[in-house]
């Protein structure tokens, strides 16, 4: 969940860095705008920003393989960043269709993607704290978010309210981030948990919210997905 004033919409059941893609993405020859390139999910049938979709190949046994950073060789398949749209491309063997030959789907995938998303976030993380970008910690957070330069303030899952409260009071600009418990944001810090902490104004800050973003959508559970009837493969 992400919220704050400068407020992102995140539609869990529908839907968080992007990078170039090596070989051929299902349905990219058309799909790009003056935002940045789109693509079709192969559940669903949207037509979403990379950012808010996850990119799967298939290795060369024939396994679908998620591919968060974009970056692995082969022709990409897209699929909502969100727990319910992988779930269904699972399920109704979207990604055989769109391969267009028969795929072999790990059991875990869903729950994989969501463990390498996580990752990625907690990474990012810490190479903020060792860029002195981040800091942790209810005084420091609250501190970072009174001097007017934080881009995103974190609080855990599992937060006490009252605290979460009293720094989301002083928070102004930045977004609020609760997509990690406890134990991962301390791994990020070097520590056996973490409560709160800061992103400040910089070069990681944008890469952790697209990450949380996506993160979010695999940890927020209530809406069902809706899928296009034809398989989202398009004409």
């Amino acid at each position: 969940m992400l919220t704050g004033d400068r407020h992102i919409e995140i539609e869990p059941a529908t839907i968080g860095p992007g990078s170039h893609d090596s070989g051929h993405d299902a349905d990219a020859d058309a799909l790009c705008s003056t935002d940045g390139p789109m693509r079709k999910c192969i559940a669903t049938g949207e037509v979403r920003p990379k950012d808010e979709l996850i990119r799967f190949v298939i290795a060369p046994d024939d396994t679908v393989t998620p591919d968060i950073a974009g970056k692995l060789p082969g022709r990409g398949l897209w699929v909502a960043a969100a727990r319910g749209a992988l779930d269904e491309a699972c399920k109704r063997k979207s990604f055989s269709r769109a391969a267009r030959r028969q795929v072999d789907i790990p059991r875990d995938l869903t729950d994989r993607v969501e463990r390498l998303l996580a990752r990625r976030c907690i990474d990012l993380l810490s190479l903020a704290r060792r860029a002195g970008e981040a800091v942790t910690g209810f005084e420091k957070a609250g501190a970072a978010l009174k001097s007017g330069k934080a881009a995103i303030y974190v609080s855990a899952r599992d937060a006490g309210l009252d605290g979460v409260e009293k720094l989301d009071r002083q928070k102004g600009g930045a977004v609020r981030v609760d997509c990690l418990g406890r134990e991962e944001l301390g791994r990020a810090f070097g520590r056996d948990e973490a409560v709160h902490c800061v992103l400040m104004q910089g070069g990681l800050s944008g890469a952790f919210l697209r990450d949380a973003k996506r993160l979010s959508g695999f940890r927020t559970a209530g809406t069902p997905v809706e899928i296009d009837p034809t398989g989202g493969e398009g004409k």
